[in-house]
């Protein structure tokens, strides 16, 4: 890259934080509910997450084509509901036809339990279907708002609302329990990280990496080598924090847990991919705030809340 190229680029990346700043305050409020619907409609807190850092990026990049006054929420929605359906479709997975007939609007059964309801639906309806009711019932978008988000009608929109209700009245709901416990037998190069990390050791933990190693930390940052892991992330060093293995809904994750004024509190959820005897990608989920709280809620642990550079 010539210095004139070099420059430009690096001017482009310092604006695009600035911006990215702006769009961070302007979805704020918004980013709960985003999570809690991409979990739930992609039926895996794994899934949703990687949906919702999609749809983020997604409505980011695409907001310079909206010339005309656009509601954040319904923005951010609609991205994630074309994304999901569209990713269903790339699997040749049946979405669903949405039938426009005429039926009562009735209101929800009282009796029904959210979280039930919630786990039940994308399990039992195709994709469409299931978006349509988590959109309409459960985060209150009108019936027009939702025929746009989902390519139909407004009286496809209430008929299958109507037929959808029909069904969960009449339904066995069948609780899906997450059970969290300590991994089995890990993987040798896991335990010597592990080891490193507990014992702050920098270089033990980049020679355990491939050259080529990528991190990945959605909404900070992202490394491609080791190199720029010891000039960037790893810079100062590791913070000495206590990191364990843990089953986190069906998968295995380190654990990096901050001692906090009332007991141990997760700094950091992190997975590693290996390949020839070398991690060849790092994730971490340190500045995911969304995903942090749910697995929180899911391993009986407080989150620490107050971390260097992010604003939660």
């Amino acid at each position: 890259m010539n210095r004139i190229n070099e420059v430009k680029v690096t001017s482009f990346i310092e604006e695009n934080r600035k911006l990215h700043k702006e769009f961070n305050d302007i979805v704020k409020e918004c980013k709960a509910d985003l999570w809690t619907y991409c979990r739930y409609v992609t039926d895996s807190p794994w899934d949703g997450e990687d949906l919702f850092q999609d749809t983020l990026l997604k409505a980011f990049g695409g907001f310079h084509q909206r010339f005309h006054p656009t509601n954040p929420k319904a923005y951010l929605f609609r991205v994630a509901t074309t994304t999901w359906i569209d990713q269903c479709r790339r699997k040749q997975m049946f979405v669903g036809e949405l039938k426009e007939e005429h039926a009562p609007r009735e209101d929800f059964h009282d009796d029904l339990e959210l979280k039930e309801v919630l786990t039940y639906l994308a399990k039992r309806f195709p994709p469409r279907q299931a978006a349509l009711f988590f959109l309409k019932e459960v985060f209150s978008f009108t019936a027009e708002e939702v025929a746009g988000m989902i390519h139909t009608t407004a009286g496809a929109v209430y008929a299958t609302v109507w037929r959808m209700k029909k069904k969960l009245r009449d339904s066995d709901f069948e609780r899906d329990i997450q059970v969290n416990e300590h991994t089995k037998e890990l993987d040798p190069i896991i335990k010597v990280y592990l080891e490193a990390i507990n014992e702050g050791n920098v270089e033990g933990v980049l020679a355990l990496l491939s050259e080529t190693a990528n991190t990945d930390a959605p909404l900070g940052f992202q490394e491609f080598s080791t190199d720029e892991m010891r000039s960037g992330s790893m810079k100062y060093g590791l913070p000495g924090f206590r990191a364990e293995p843990y089953m986190l809904w069906g998968r295995e994750v380190i654990v990096v847990f901050h001692e906090g004024q009332c007991g141990p509190e997760i700094h950091d959820i992190q997975c590693q991919e290996i390949e020839n005897g070398k991690i060849v990608y790092h994730r971490s989920f340190y500045f995911c705030k969304e995903f942090i709280l749910a697995a929180s809620e899911a391993l009986g642990f407080a989150p620490q809340l107050e971390k260097p550079v992010v604003d939660w």
